[in-house]
Parts: C-alpha cells; sequence; structure tokens
C-alpha cells in the first residue's frame, strides 16, 4: 500500500518534536518513535482505527495526547495531521 504524508502533517510532527525535547531531553524522539510505529500500525491495519469519516480515520498515539489522522482510499495511505488531541477536531478537514 502506498504511503504519503501531507506537508501540514509533517510540520506538525517537527513542531511537536521539537517542543517535547525542550520539555525534556530526548522526549522528542520519543514521541517520534511512537508516531512511526503509530505508521506501522496503520499500514498493517489501515481499517482498524476509529472512523472519522467514510475514508478518514484516527489512530491515537500511546503516551501521548497525540492522534495521527490519515485517509485510506484506493490502496495509498495519507497523512492527513498529526494532531494534539485537544486542538479543534475539524483543524485537518480542508487538507482533503
Amino acid at each position: 500500500m502506498k504511503f504519503n504524508i501531507l506537508a501540514p502533517a509533517r510540520q506538525e510532527l517537527e513542531e511537536a518534536v521539537e517542543y517535547y525535547n525542550r520539555e525534556q531531553a530526548g522526549l522528542g524522539y520519543e514521541f517520534a518513535a511512537e508516531v512511526r510505529r503509530a505508521f506501522q500500525r496503520i499500514r498493517k491495519f489501515p481499517q482498524a482505527w476509529h472512523p472519522l469519516s467514510e475514508n478518514t480515520r484516527r489512530c491515537r498515539l500511546k503516551g501521548f495526547p497525540f492522534a495521527v489522522i490519515y485517509n485510506a482510499e484506493n490502496k495509498e495511505i495519507v497523512i492527513v495531521a498529526i494532531m494534539h488531541m485537544r486542538r479543534d477536531p475539524k483543524s485537518w478537514r480542508d487538507r482533503l
């Protein structure tokens, strides 16, 4: 299955890693590792996570208040957002 990360999602990931590393040395890298594990889970089981719409789903991260928002259709997974769970839950919708 093809895997793509939208530019805004990459930026959110980078910003979160930087934030966590400022808070505690190495914590940002732990966050990035958890995001990679979420990507692996999504690749393995793309339909397993909470649906937000017909083709869009949310995979929550373990140990961090973030979720990976992704679209899975036509043998492609598109990462739409790496979203903090306290943000506006609809902030990613204009990216599709």
